[in-house]
């Protein structure tokens, strides 16, 4: 019950008060939502990213980790296919279903909550937190791959509803994330910490920002969205996400070899809800933007129950 009243509180609550202040924003305001999106997409999007990615040090004995969050993807690739391909979805609602169920929020929902798991309760031992840092950097293995896979699967799958592959490939380069990626991974070869001159302060106001804006851009989408809690298709994405995740994850953890507190960390973060960023890229690309927007928030609401079942299995079947 504890675990569940700090999600609620502490991860879910702010997240829906943002959106919120987006909402009021855009109900007051008439506020340019494609306008918001450009700016998530040019510049805190690549921002958070490059950051990312040139901070997190990627150990040798993390790298199954890597590959795992790679098979998680696939796996949601087919699932999503098969649903889609047995509900009869036009190319846009399916790749917009798609997109839903591969990309979760691993990030201010997954990370946070993998540090509260992992340094509270029977975690906390004599005031330490020996399993913390292996938990955390797992789950940043898995950020690591839903990031760079987002902004360009998600992308692709986005625009190709509405566009040829060939101006698909041309919108998907014009995004400066695709750029970032690599950049942030060639400079991490140099021997030159970016940390420590003195513009790099800015990089990480931008990196911080991502996720208020994103949120408060979510919101302003939400204000111009026809909100039905009555469209069955909206659950069953959200359903194929927080219930569909642990499972496919439980078997790929049996699969891979992993125990302890790393399979527990990833049967968790496989539970997370749907990325903000699917409602952005749907928005930056028009495809379903309204059903992307809804079931972010409705699986994001539906996750405090489904997120705090799945730590107390993940515990059970995965002791320490």
């Amino acid at each position: 019950m504890r675990i569940f009243y700090y999600i609620l509180t502490s991860d879910i609550l702010p997240i829906f008060l943002i959106i919120f202040i987006g909402y009021v924003l855009g109900s007051k305001f008439k506020l340019d939502v494609n306008s918001f999106s450009k700016i998530n997409f040019y510049v805190f999007v690549p921002g958070f990213i490059f950051v990312n990615i040139y901070t997190t040090k990627i150990p040798l004995n993390m790298m199954k980790v890597l590959v795992f969050a790679i098979s998680m993807l696939l796996a949601n690739v087919a699932i999503g296919s098969i649903i889609a391909k047995l509900r009869n979805y036009d190319k846009g609602y399916k790749n917009a279903f798609r997109n839903s169920i591969m990309f979760y929020n691993s990030g201010n929902i997954g990370l946070s909550l993998i540090t509260l798991v992992f340094t509270t309760g029977p975690y906390l031992i004599h005031g330490k937190t020996p399993y913390a840092n292996m938990a955390i950097t797992a789950q940043i293995m898995v950020l690591l791959i839903q990031n760079i896979s987002t902004n360009s699967i998600g992308f692709f799958l986005a625009s190709s509803a509405s566009m040829d592959f060939k101006d698909s490939m041309k919108k998907i380069f014009s995004m400066p994330t695709i750029y970032a990626i690599p950049l942030a991974l060639l400079l991490k070869l140099l021997p030159v910490d970016l940390t420590k001159i003195p513009i790099w302060p800015a990089a990480e106001y931008i990196k911080n920002a991502f996720v208020p804006f994103a949120l408060i851009s979510l919101g302003a989408q939400l204000s111009y969205t026809n909100i039905s809690f009555k469209n069955k298709e909206v659950y069953l994405s959200a359903a194929t996400r927080l219930l569909g995740g642990p499972v496919i994850a439980f078997l790929l953890i049996k699969i891979f070899g992993f125990s302890g507190v790393v399979a527990q960390a990833l049967m968790i973060s496989s539970s997370t809800p749907s990325a903000v960023n699917t409602a952005l890229i749907a928005v930056e690309f028009d495809n379903c933007r309204d059903y992307a927007s809804q079931l972010v928030m409705i699986s994001t609401l539906l996750s405090t129950i489904t997120l705090t079942l799945v730590i107390y299995m993940a515990r059970v079947i995965f002791p320490v």
